[in-house]
Protein backbone atom coordinates (compact mmCIF):
# COMPACT_ATOMS: atom_id res chain seq x y z
CA UNK A 1 0.00 0.00 0.00
CA UNK A 2 1.25 3.49 -0.88
CA UNK A 3 2.33 5.77 1.95
CA UNK A 4 -0.38 8.47 2.39
CA UNK A 5 2.36 10.98 3.28
CA UNK A 6 3.51 10.76 -0.35
CA UNK A 7 0.04 11.41 -1.81
CA UNK A 8 0.29 14.81 -3.51
CA UNK A 9 -3.47 15.40 -3.34
CA UNK A 10 -3.35 15.64 0.46
CA UNK A 11 -1.73 19.09 0.01
CA UNK A 12 -4.50 20.41 -2.25
CA UNK A 13 -5.74 22.99 -2.69
CA UNK A 14 -2.46 24.83 -2.28
CA UNK A 15 -2.38 28.39 -0.99
CA UNK A 16 -1.71 30.71 -3.93
CA UNK A 17 1.73 31.81 -2.69
CA UNK A 18 2.89 28.20 -2.31
CA UNK A 19 1.72 27.35 -5.81
CA UNK A 20 3.53 30.32 -7.34
CA UNK A 21 6.77 29.43 -5.55
CA UNK A 22 6.55 25.76 -6.58
CA UNK A 23 5.96 26.78 -10.20
CA UNK A 24 8.94 29.15 -10.03
CA UNK A 25 11.15 26.37 -8.68
CA UNK A 26 10.31 24.15 -11.66
CA UNK A 27 12.89 26.29 -13.50
CA UNK A 28 15.59 24.83 -11.25
CA UNK A 29 17.53 25.57 -8.11
CA UNK A 30 17.59 29.26 -7.16
CA UNK A 31 18.02 31.67 -4.28
CA UNK A 32 15.14 33.52 -2.68
CA UNK A 33 15.43 36.77 -4.62
CA UNK A 34 15.56 34.82 -7.89
CA UNK A 35 12.39 32.96 -6.84
CA UNK A 36 10.72 36.33 -6.25
CA UNK A 37 11.76 37.52 -9.73
CA UNK A 38 10.64 34.25 -11.34
CA UNK A 39 7.19 34.47 -9.71
CA UNK A 40 6.79 37.99 -11.08
CA UNK A 41 8.04 37.00 -14.55
CA UNK A 42 5.81 33.91 -14.81
CA UNK A 43 2.76 35.97 -13.85
CA UNK A 44 3.61 38.76 -16.32
CA UNK A 45 4.09 41.11 -13.38
CA UNK A 46 0.67 40.45 -11.86
CA UNK A 47 1.99 38.63 -8.78
CA UNK A 48 4.59 40.45 -6.73
CA UNK A 49 5.71 38.64 -3.64
CA UNK A 50 7.31 40.58 -0.81
CA UNK A 51 10.17 39.12 1.22
CA UNK A 52 8.01 38.25 4.23
CA UNK A 53 5.56 36.26 2.13
CA UNK A 54 8.32 34.67 0.08
CA UNK A 55 10.51 33.48 2.94
CA UNK A 56 7.53 32.39 5.04
CA UNK A 57 6.28 30.39 2.07
CA UNK A 58 9.71 28.86 1.42
CA UNK A 59 9.92 27.84 5.09
CA UNK A 60 6.51 26.13 4.91
CA UNK A 61 7.47 24.35 1.69
CA UNK A 62 10.71 23.11 3.25
CA UNK A 63 8.94 22.09 6.48
CA UNK A 64 6.39 20.03 4.53
CA UNK A 65 8.99 18.40 2.28
CA UNK A 66 7.89 20.08 -0.96
CA UNK A 67 11.13 22.03 -1.35
CA UNK A 68 14.57 21.75 0.17
CA UNK A 69 17.43 24.09 0.89
CA UNK A 70 20.63 23.11 -0.88
CA UNK A 71 24.25 23.54 0.09
CA UNK A 72 25.55 23.70 -3.48
CA UNK A 73 26.15 27.09 -5.04
CA UNK A 74 25.55 27.27 -8.79
CA UNK A 75 27.88 30.22 -9.35
CA UNK A 76 31.43 30.46 -8.10
CA UNK A 77 31.91 33.54 -5.96
CA UNK A 78 28.20 33.70 -5.13
CA UNK A 79 27.24 35.44 -1.90
CA UNK A 80 27.60 32.80 0.84
CA UNK A 81 24.63 34.31 2.72
CA UNK A 82 22.23 33.33 -0.05
CA UNK A 83 20.09 30.29 0.52
CA UNK A 84 19.27 28.15 -2.48
CA UNK A 85 16.11 26.09 -2.86
CA UNK A 86 14.89 23.34 -5.16
CA UNK A 87 11.81 21.20 -5.57
CA UNK A 88 11.72 17.74 -4.07
CA UNK A 89 10.12 14.86 -5.94
CA UNK A 90 7.03 15.29 -3.78
CA UNK A 91 7.03 19.04 -4.48
CA UNK A 92 7.08 18.38 -8.22
CA UNK A 93 4.19 15.90 -7.87
CA UNK A 94 2.18 18.39 -5.80
CA UNK A 95 2.84 21.16 -8.35
CA UNK A 96 1.60 18.90 -11.16
CA UNK A 97 -1.48 17.85 -9.15
CA UNK A 98 -2.37 21.47 -8.35
CA UNK A 99 -1.81 22.52 -11.98
CA UNK A 100 -4.14 19.73 -13.10
CA UNK A 101 -6.73 20.72 -10.48
CA UNK A 102 -6.65 24.36 -11.58
CA UNK A 103 -6.84 23.42 -15.28
CA UNK A 104 -9.89 21.26 -14.54
CA UNK A 105 -11.47 24.11 -12.58
CA UNK A 106 -10.87 26.52 -15.49
CA UNK A 107 -12.40 24.02 -17.94
CA UNK A 108 -15.49 23.60 -15.76
CA UNK A 109 -15.79 27.36 -15.27
CA UNK A 110 -15.63 27.99 -19.01
CA UNK A 111 -18.26 25.32 -19.61
CA UNK A 112 -20.53 26.85 -16.97
CA UNK A 113 -20.06 30.29 -18.46
CA UNK A 114 -20.63 28.89 -21.95
CA UNK A 115 -17.47 30.58 -23.19
CA UNK A 116 -16.08 27.38 -24.63
CA UNK A 117 -12.59 25.97 -24.34
CA UNK A 118 -11.39 26.23 -27.95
Amino acid sequence: MENPAHDPTRFLPLPQAQYHVLVALTAGEMHGYAVMQQVEALSDGVVRMGPGTLYGTLKRLVDTGLAEETEERPAEGDDARRRYYRLTGLGRAVCIAESDRLADLATRSRANLRIGTA
